[in-house]
């Protein structure tokens, strides 16, 4: 199916950009958790359009509703619902682009898999979607830091050809990255990334970017051998992205210009037992996770809906010129840094589970009582 996320935390995301309302359906959170929507709702402000300047001007609250799931502040175990209610949807917008497929965009492969879309908004491949995904991920994520500690952390780390310092050793918080509404924690190049999204979006242009994330303190021994590997699942993950292009962990592309010698990971002893002295394996070793940070990258592309002229072709194959409208991100990085945290926080929530429905004795079965 094209909605469902997960083995044992599943996610099932629904809604277009601009039907009622988007949102997700939670399978498999443990009961007894603590939640609430305030618990939700900080990531869904991050994630939120209309904040900037260098953002989208549409001007969406998106406040979460809790439907199910969740009873006097408590997990129950049963799925969870989640509703975010589309308020500042604008379809006439798009009146003009329901006959033209927009240049690297997804309306020509939805009409030609499906024979029908929702030509507003881009409808199921609208960055909207991701509004299910950062809600479960939220949930994902307060499970990950009370059982595990688990704390993940992404920024920006560049915009176009303007590149951070890299920064991935540093105990980054999400405060710092969100200091500049670019969210580039290095203040020697955030200014320079600001100004140049800008420089795009007044010349009715956009521009790319790469989404740099750290997830620490994550034990030894998660993930699946061979198909279902911690790094094969992340970046599935990723790339479901909407406007995502590249993916790369640890030392990624960089790491196949060096020899073995200089690559490996040497084990040295650590506090609490035995380490790595580098991470250039970005945390995970034959799919499976080592107890250092998980260190990925993923690259987005320009955002493909601009306000430029563009020579293209309708659905008849006539030969047109398509000035699209509507309000659209002139880059979507900083945008895409809470979606990136709760991707990551679903792939890991979900290995959790895995893991601890493989050990034996189960924490409170008789045979653990034995002990």
């Amino acid at each position: 199916m094209s909605s469902v996320f997960g083995e044992c935390f599943k996610v099932a995301t629904f809604g277009e950009s601009h039907c009622p309302g988007v949102g997700a359906v939670v399978d498999g959170c443990p009961p007894g958790m603590e939640l609430s929507e305030t618990d939700i709702q900080a990531q869904l402000d991050r994630r939120r359009p209309g904040r900037h300047a260098i953002s989208t001007p549409r001007t969406e609250q998106d406040t979460v509703e809790i439907l199910s799931g969740v009873e006097n502040g408590r997990t129950l175990g049963t799925p969870i619902g989640l509703l975010v209610r589309n308020r500042d949807h604008r379809p006439a917008d798009y009146d003009e682009m329901s006959r033209i497929p927009r240049p690297s965009h997804a309306d020509y492969a939805y009409q030609m898999k499906y024979g029908i879309r929702a030509a507003s908004g881009g409808g199921r491949s609208s960055a909207r979607e991701t509004i299910g995904r950062v809600a479960a991920g939220a949930i994902a994520e307060k499970f990950l830091r009370v059982q595990f500690g688990v704390d993940i952390v992404a920024w920006v780390s560049s915009v176009g050809v303007l590149d951070a310092a890299d920064l991935t050793g540093l105990p980054l918080t999400r405060e710092e990255v969100d200091r500049t509404d670019v969210r580039c924690p290095d203040d020697g190049i955030a200014d320079a990334m600001r100004e140049a999204i800008l420089e795009a979006r007044n010349a009715g242009d956009s521009l790319g970017g790469v989404v740099t994330c750290v997830c620490r303190h994550v034990p030894a021994g998660w993930g699946e051998p061979v198909f279902d590997k911690a790094e094969a699942r992340l970046a599935q993950a990723m790339l479901s992205v909407p406007a995502t292009k590249g993916f790369e962990i640890g030392s990624g592309f960089a790491g196949s210009r060096q020899r073995g010698s200089a690559h490996n990971d040497m084990f040295v002893m650590k506090e609490g037992g035995i380490g790595t002295a580098t991470n250039r394996s970005g945390g995970i070793q034959g799919g499976i996770t080592n107890g250092e940070p998980i260190v990925f990258r993923v690259a987005f592309k320009p955002p493909a809906t601009i306000s430029l002229p563009q020579k293209t072709v309708d659905f008849d194959g006539q030969e047109r010129e398509l000035t699209a409208k509507g309000r659209h991100d002139p880059c979507v990085v900083n945008r895409a840094v809470p979606i990136v945290e709760s991707m990551a926080a679903l792939v890991l929530v979900d290995f959790a589970l895995r893991q601890r429905a493989r050990e034996w004795p189960a924490p409170g079965s008789p045979e653990a009582s034995a002990d």
